[in-house]
């Protein structure tokens, strides 16, 4: 009894910092409604699950950027809750942010929190993602279409080299989030390969073989678990939209005993890469986050001191853009990841991959 009483009295002992915790959360929080501007800059980020990428290279490469530029900035994740995110670009205007870089989670938050920051008086820069239609002075991005026929011609060179093409191979496709500006480019480059190669005859799409799977690999998994019972396991090629939905293809490759198929990827991921080295995945687009960050960030800092922003090639939906060029990335030459600090080779070569690395 007396053990049960002390944990009784621990516990209460607990919930009572905790709330002593949470009260301090609080009052930090409610801090930025002061007039006093205590940063420039505030990146908004979307979420740590549809890509890794958010989590492991934007949000140090931009922290990283307007510290060397010695500009007060924020960078905030959202975890996949649009009303979340809008939060926090209140909270960015609240401290003065003069710039938000933004990468929307969905067309209509995104619109939302542009308008705000616009009637704040601040300039804001589209991240990644462009909300078409908005009040952006800028967008920042790779060139997605050019991504997604990296993709469709990296399936059909996988398919080659297998000597599979000529066979009228039977192929599925897995987009992304409808809702996402940037998966809807990425199939209409991918689509502008393949469609018509459909039409000739050439490939065979799936039946039921076109989905869309917001981005989830849990979703992805059970749609392509489904694909595969509808065609009796005879899918000889996947156009994945990005790295995380080629690993739900991979995990259901074997768990129907299956071997491995032309399968493509996006965002050369550590685990995209080691399934590229086992021979289970055919490829994977590389952005340099580095340089998109980078890219974003300067002309964030050109906009803060009144500077031209530079880097600007062309206009996206009317919206003044700078566009990045992707790499397709294969076992020829995804050492390049290494070389240019995108990757280590300790994220990659190691355990039962190590052997796949020379």
């Amino acid at each position: 009894m007396k053990n049960v009483s002390r944990k009784f009295v621990a516990t209460l002992v607990a919930l009572g910092l905790v709330g002593i915790v949470a009260a301090g959360a609080s009052t930090a929080i409610a801090k930025p409604t002061s007039s006093s501007a205590s940063i420039k800059a505030c990146a908004l980020l979307p979420d740590t699950t549809s890509s890794t990428r958010y989590t492991l290279f934007d949000a140090p490469y931009l922290k990283a950027a307007f510290k060397k530029a010695r500009v007060a900035a924020t960078v905030l994740n959202a975890h996949a809750d649009p009303q979340k995110q809008k939060s926090q670009a209140q909270q960015c205007l609240a401290q003065g942010a003069k710039v938000i870089l933004l990468d929307q989670l969905d067309p209509v938050s995104g619109a939302s929190i542009t308008n705000l920051a616009v009637s704040r008086g601040a300039k804001v820069i589209d991240y990644d993602r462009l909300v078409v239609g908005s009040k952006a002075s800028y967008y920042v991005s790779f060139d997605n279409k050019v991504v997604g026929k990296l993709q469709g011609k990296g399936l059909v060179a996988a398919l080659k080299a297998r000597g599979q093409y000529s066979n009228h191979p039977v192929i599925a496709e897995l987009n992304g989030d409808i809702k996402d500006n940037n998966a809807k480019l990425f199939k209409s480059g991918y689509d502008s390969i393949l469609n018509p190669l459909y039409k000739s005859g050439t490939l065979k799409q799936a039946t039921a073989g076109d989905q869309w799977t917001d981005w989830s690999a849990t979703k992805a998994r059970t749609i392509f678990d489904q694909m595969l019972a509808r065609n009796g396991n005879k899918i000889n090629g996947v156009l994945a939209a990005n790295d995380g939905l080629a690993g739900a293809v991979v995990a259901s490759l074997k768990a129907h005993g299956l071997k491995s198929i032309p399968l493509t990827g996006q965002d050369a991921t550590p685990t995209g890469v080691q399934f590229i080295l086992a021979g289970w995945q055919s490829g994977t687009v590389y952005k340099s986050v580095r340089k998109e960050a980078n890219a974003a960030a300067a002309a964030a800092i050109a906009i803060i001191k009144k500077k031209p922003v530079a880097g600007v090639n062309g206009k996206v939906s009317g919206t003044k853009s700078i566009l990045l060029t992707p790499v397709w990335i294969t076992k020829a030459n995804y050492k390049l990841l290494f070389t240019e600090g995108f990757l280590k080779k300790s994220q990659v070569c190691n355990g039962d991959y190590a052997k796949y690395c020379k």
